[in-house]
């Protein structure tokens, strides 16, 4: 079969290459006066070939490059849609004078065409980096109108200062979901936005590493999130295939200045500036801009059905010798294209062609046409099951729908996914809010209109559909990646977390509204756990922890079922638990966060919140495993690097003391243990972290409960927390109100009167920040999101402890009801 492969491959590389320069000699004097102003280039010196994917017998396209140093491109299918772009990049320099994007030339012909050369050139100054970062703006605009998808680093050119797309196959893109959505109403607006054209920030996560391979990313250097396979010692006798991460080269989609590349998320201010006055050009014309997308109907575009490295990476495996032996075999192999398909008859109708393609060595290429619902395979065979919406109906929709509410939600995105790209500091606080923030001491009744501020903007912000809502947010994945993603159902990031802040509010304020959308807000319940149904791998990926993990889910739940008073919501949390147990059973992490003593703290209380017995048998089984794994630790030798509330011995020691209470002296002495370690000091030159989390107020909040720790100890902690700026950060994580729970905490405890006069002075402060400069998150650039942990919903929370903390639990420390 290697030898059938190889004279395949042969084969239309050659007829491949013929057509090619049939073609080019046929055109010739056209190209020379179309793409070079009348001047002869002189003789062709190279051709450049395998530029791109092999589709349809092996077609690629290439460079021809001619002896005056000019070049010319060859694709080898229909440009209309190249053709159609630079009409509307024309009508767009009239419609919004000062922007002045930049097309392509080209030059047509049935079934492939000639583009001009450009080629990667720096920008010369700061200035010029500023205008093509605003032109990228409209032309993510226009490509979002245009409802098209697929422009990631390979598809753009910086070309000085002017960000030029040079593959626009895919323009009016149709969606392969279904036409009343996935389920999900903030899953099903991200999918319909601006980050559906791969040109902002476009994230993979993978065992090797992490890519950005979007248009603003292709960052040289980076590792491939997959491993890819290889040859080594090609053309030796010791060749052989290898597998393992690629390092990706340095890409031509970013403007370089001087001997940097100059990152997307540092011209933010430019991007956004563009985009607004591109948009609004657009709506504003609407009537035009409709008339140029319907002249566009008949034209013929690529339809993306599945992500292209699938195929490539389907097509390297199989040529493995391993399934070289029988046509059979790599038949098999092929075979995982049928996976996950049966379901839908529109995708069900693709893995015959697809593999067809494969074996005649090409990436499989779909097509349509902007106003039918038909899609053709690359044989040009129509496929009998149609499309749901066509690509032109969908982007009228788009147009139709364009307003300031519709802009402003795309201009959250553009922020969100560009914070994704700013380096992360983790844990740490951020840097001192700006300017001088003072405030005197707070009234309840300020703190919580200031509480039902921010609970308007998650209500406005909310997106509605069929009895649910939810939210788009930003989420740290895996502790190394901020990625904007539709809430799950956590505690800490999900929607859970948002609804409890808007019914705590509810029943403080008594708006109904509040409880209204927190009711809604936990509708997907259902679907999460038939969507779990036999499946635990997701519910051991999943997790048992009290922050992220279900032991958190089951206490926002039971808290719920409290404050909205419904008893489905209690049987929801009954079922937490039974899968929080499910999860405990596979191996897991210790913290509060994640693992055991989270899942303990949360079980207590939701035991305390509703009397569910498994709840309470749970938290035993974890307190079994957190004292038996501390009775193997030599406290003298253990290491210190993990000694937070969030993530290390403080918050396992915090869960440990509290469950001692009912449980016994066995559990108190395995708390003074943990306690003990949390109480070590870092190294000296270590950056001073204040946060609950991973910092001082944690670590501060652990050691109170521990017999024998020295007031002044306490004290001087409590003047230090007490003293220090307030931090651009409010969130509850590693921010402002984080720490401020801490002085809630103490001032309870504590005879010593500094600790309440602290938090009182804290509010103020917390208040006028809010005021001056916004409600910032903990999140990269402090963009706003709706979490609890980071977001929106946690400051709101805080706000709430501040002014009632007798009738507000504290939601960090998984507290119950006060009357449970």
């Amino acid at each position: 079969m290697l030898a059938r492969l190889l004279a395949q491959a042969a084969t239309t590389a050659a007829e491949a290459m013929v057509e090619l320069l049939e073609r080019f000699v046929a055109d010739r004097a056209a190209l020379v006066a179309a793409l070079f102003g009348g001047t002869d280039p002189g003789p062709v010196t190279a051709v450049d070939g395998g530029l791109g994917d092999a589709h349809r017998g092996g077609r690629q396209p290439a460079i021809l490059r001619f002896e005056d140093g000019r070049s010319v491109v060859y694709k080898p299918r229909d440009l209309e849609p190249q053709v159609r772009l630079n009409t509307v990049i024309d009508w767009l320099d009239g419609a919004a004078p000062g922007i002045g994007l930049r097309g392509v030339a080209t030059l047509t012909r049935p079934g492939y065409g000639w583009c001009e050369f450009i080629a990667h050139t720096p920008v010369a100054d700061a200035d010029a980096a500023h205008r093509f970062f605003r032109r990228q703006g409209a032309l993510l605009a226009v490509l979002h109108v245009l409802h098209a998808t697929d422009i990631h680093f390979e598809n753009l050119i910086a070309h000085g200062d002017q960000p030029v797309a040079v593959d626009v196959e895919t323009l009016f893109h149709p969606a392969l979901s279904p036409v009343d959505g996935t389920g999900d109403p903030a899953a099903d607006v991200l999918a319909n936005s601006v980050h559906r054209t791969a040109l902002l920030p476009l994230i993979v996560i993978g065992e090797q590493g992490i890519l950005d391979m979007s248009g603003v990313g292709g960052d040289g250097g980076s590792v491939s999130p997959a491993s890819s396979v290889s040859w080594a010692d090609a053309g030796t006798d010791r060749m052989r295939l290898t597998r393992g991460a690629v390092t990706v080269d340095g890409t031509t989609n970013r403007p370089r200045l001087g001997d940097r590349e100059v990152d997307a998320s540092a011209h933010e201010s430019a991007m956004l500036d563009g985009f607004r006055v591109a948009y609004d050009a657009i709506a504003a014309r609407r009537e035009e801009f409709t008339g140029l997308a319907r002249a566009c109907a008949g034209m013929p575009v690529r339809v993306v059905v599945r992500p292209t490295w699938t195929y490539q990476s389907l097509l390297d495996e199989t040529t493995h010798p391993d399934v070289l032996h029988d046509a059979l075999d790599r038949d098999l192999a092929l075979g995982l294209l049928w996976s996950n398909v049966d379901a839908d008859p529109l995708l069900a109708q693709l893995p015959g062609h697809e593999i067809s393609a494969m074996w005649r060595g090409d990436v499989p290429l779909f097509s349509g046409r902007p106003a039918s619902r038909e899609l053709t395979a690359d044989s040009g065979e129509p496929l009998p099951v149609p499309l749901r919406q066509s690509g032109l109906d969908a982007a009228l929709d788009k147009i139709a729908g364009l307003g300031e509410v519709d802009r402003q939600d795309q201009e959250w995105i553009i922020s969100a996914t560009l914070a994704t790209r700013r380096p992360d500091r983790g844990h740490l606080g951020a840097e001192p809010m700006p300017g001088r923030v003072s405030g005197a001491a707070a009234q309840p009744d300020r703190l919580v209109v200031a509480a039902c501020a921010l609970a308007d903007q998650l209500v406005a912000r909310g997106i509605p559909d069929r009895g649910r809502v939810n939210w788009l947010g930003l989420e740290l994945v895996d502790s190394r990646q901020w990625l904007v993603l539709p809430m799950g159902a956590g505690l800490a990031n999900g929607y859970v977390g948002v609804a409890l802040f808007l019914a705590q509010l509810a029943e403080l304020s008594g708006v109904p509204r509040y409880a209204e959308v927190a009711h809604r807000a936990v509708g997907g319940i259902p679907r999460l756990y038939e969507t779990l149904a036999g499946r635990p791998d997701l519910v051991a990926a999943i997790g048992c922890g009290g922050l992220h993990g279900f032991g958190g889910i089951a206490y926002g739940l039971a808290r719920l079922s409290t404050l909205l008073g419904d008893p489905n919501i209690r049987e929801w949390a009954s079922t937490a638990v039974t899968l929080a147990a499910a999860a405990a059973e596979v191996e897991s992490s210790a913290d509060w966060a994640t693992g055991y003593a989270g899942c303990l703290a949360a079980m207590s209380a939701v035991h305390a919140e509703t009397g569910l017995e498994p709840a309470a048998a749970l938290a035993t089984r974890c307190a079994d495993r957190l004292a038996g794994m501390l009775s193997t630790v030599d406290e003298a030798g253990a290491s210190t690097g993990l000694l937070g509330f969030a993530d290390g011995m403080a918050g396992i020691g915090w869960a440990l003391h509290r469950f001692a209470a009912r449980g016994g002296a066995s559990y108190a002495d395995a708390a003074r243990r943990a306690l003990r370690l949390a109480g070590r000091r870092r190294d000296t030159g270590a950056e001073v972290e204040y946060g609950w989390c991973r910092g001082d107020a944690g670590l501060t909040l652990a050691r109170s409960c521990l017999a024998g720790t020295p007031d002044d100890e306490l004290a001087w902690t409590v003047r230090l927390l007490a003293d220090r700026p307030v931090p651009r950060d409010l969130s509850l994580c590693h921010g402002e109100l984080g720490i401020a729970e801490v002085l809630t905490v103490l001032s309870t405890q504590s005879a010593d009167p500094g600790a309440a006069a602290a938090r009182r002075r804290r509010a103020g402060l917390v208040l006028d920040a809010i005021q001056w400069h916004g409600p910032s998150c903990g999140t990269p650039g402090g963009v706003l999101t709706p979490g609890l942990l980071t977001g929106l919903a946690g400051i709101g929370y805080g706000l709430l402890r501040l002014a009632m903390a007798e009738r507000v639990p504290s939601a960090l420390l998984l507290e119950p009801a006060p009357t449970s």
